[in-house]
C-alpha cells in the first residue's frame, strides 16, 4: 500500500513494531519514513500534523488471534479505539480502518451479504473488528471522519509474503509438493481480493469527498471472486500443471462460510478500479514462487507463516507473551 499511496501523490509515514521485518520475500525499493513503535504506545504527539491515519495494525489472522484472545482484544480492539481517539485529538480529519469480511463469520443465508447484513463473527479476530467499528463510529463528528473498509480474504504477492492466506497457501502446496491439500471439505465460501486492489480501495476512500465516506462501511472485493475453497483448488490445479487435489484426513465443514456483495464500493467510489481476479493472482504467486525457488522446507518453516513465526520468536525469548520485543531485530537504517 505504501508505494501505491506515494505513487498517488500522498506523503506517507509508516508506524510499525516491525515484528515481521526479517520475513521479507522480496526487497522493497521504497524508502519510507517510519516511526518504530507499537500501536499500543502511540501518543497524540505522534499523530499531530497528519491529515489522515490508515490503520492496518492488528494481530492479523485467526490462528494468532486464537493463541491469546485477550491479547487480540487488547491490540485489535482497545488499541485501535484509543488510536482513533488520539487521531481525533491530534486533528486528523480522516481515519481509515482496515476491517474485514470476517465480521460476517458464519452466514445464515446463501445470499451475498451487503454492508447492512448482521455481524456474526466466529473468531476473536472477527469479533475484534466488529467492536472497533462500533466504538469508532461513535467518535465521528464534523471534524473527524472514520471509514471502515471490510476487506475480503487477501491474496497476491508482496514483499512480506504470507503463506497462511488460502490462495497463497494452496499455490505453495502445489508448487512444493504437487498436491493441493484442503483442510476443509471444500464447500465453504470465501470472498477474495488482491492486496493491490485492497490498496486501491483505501486510496479511493482517502481521495473521495468526505460526505461519501463519512462513517461508512465498504465491502472491499469483486463479486466474481466469491469462490468456494474447492473452486480455488481447481484454479490452482490449472495454474500449477501436474498437481492433484487431496483432502486432509480430518477435513470437514468449516463454519466460516459467506459470500459478499461488493456493489456499494463500485457505486460510491468510482476511483476503485480492481485489476485482479483469483486466477490472475494464482498465476502471479506461482510465478513468484518459482522465481524465488521456493522449497518445501521453507514453505513448511516459520518465516512466512505468521503464527509459526510469532511462536518461534516467543520460544527464543525475542518476543514476550504480550508480543513486545525483548530483543529487537537489527535493521538497516
Amino acid at each position: 500500500m505504501a508505494p501505491m499511496l506515494v505513487g498517488a501523490g500522498h506523503e506517507v509515514v509508516g508506524l510499525d513494531t516491525d515484528i515481521f521485518a526479517e520475513c521479507a520475500f522480496a526487497d522493497s525499493t521504497l524508502e519510507l519514513l517510519e516511526m518504530r513503535k507499537d500501536v499500543r504506545d502511540v501518543g497524540v504527539e505522534d499523530l499531530e500534523g497528519f491529515d489522515a491515519v490508515i490503520h492496518l495494525a492488528a494481530i492479523s489472522n485467526d490462528p494468532i488471534g486464537n493463541l491469546n484472545p485477550n491479547l487480540t482484544y487488547e491490540i485489535n480492539h482497545l488499541a485501535s479505539v484509543r488510536l482513533a481517539r488520539l487521531a481525533r485529538e491530534a486533528g486528523c480529519v480522516r481515519f481509515l480502518f482496515s476491517s474485514s469480511c470476517s465480521t460476517y463469520g458464519a452466514a445464515a443465508s446463501s445470499d451475498r451479504l451487503t454492508e447492512e447484513a448482521a455481524f456474526n463473527p466466529v473468531t476473536p479476530y472477527g469479533y475484534s473488528k466488529v467492536l472497533v467499528e462500533q466504538d469508532v463510529a461513535k467518535l465521528a463528528d464534523e471534524s473527524f471522519s472514520p471509514t471502515f473498509l471490510r476487506n475480503a480474504t487477501a491474496y497476491g504477492s508482496s514483499p512480506r509474503m504470507r503463506f497462511d492466506l488460502v490462495l497463497n497457501n494452496l499455490v505453495a502446496f502445489g508448487i512444493t509438493t504437487g498436491v493441493i491439500l484442503l483442510m476443509s471439505d471444500g464447500t465453504p465460501w470465501r470472498p477474495l481480493v488482491h492486496i493491490e486492489d485492497i490498496s486501491r480501495a483505501f486510496i479511493a476512500a482517502l481521495d473521495a469527498p468526505r460526505e461519501v465516506v463519512h462513517n461508512q462501511a465498504f465491502n472491499v472485493g469483486i463479486d466474481r471472486d466469491n469462490c468456494s475453497i474447492r473452486e480455488l483448488a481447481e484454479i490452482v490445479r490449472d495454474v500449477v500443471p501436474g498437481c492433484r487435489i487431496e483432502y486432509a484426513p480430518d477435513a470437514g465443514p468449516d463454519k466460516r462460510s459467506y459470500r459478499v456483495d461488493f456493489g456499494k464500493i463500485g457505486r460510491l467510489l468510482p476511483g476503485f478500479k480492481p485489476a485482479w481476479n483469483a486466477r490472475l493472482g494464482a498465476e502471479q504467486v506461482a510465478n513468484d514462487y518459482r522465481r524465488y525457488g521456493l522449497t518445501l522446507e521453507e514453505f513448511e518453516g516459520p518465516r512466512f507463516r505468521r503464527i509459526d513465526y510469532v511462536t518461534s520468536c516467543i520460544r527464543a525469548g525475542r518476543l514476550s507473551e504480550t508480543l513486545r520485543w525483548n530483543r529487537e531485530p537489527v535493521l538497516e537504517s
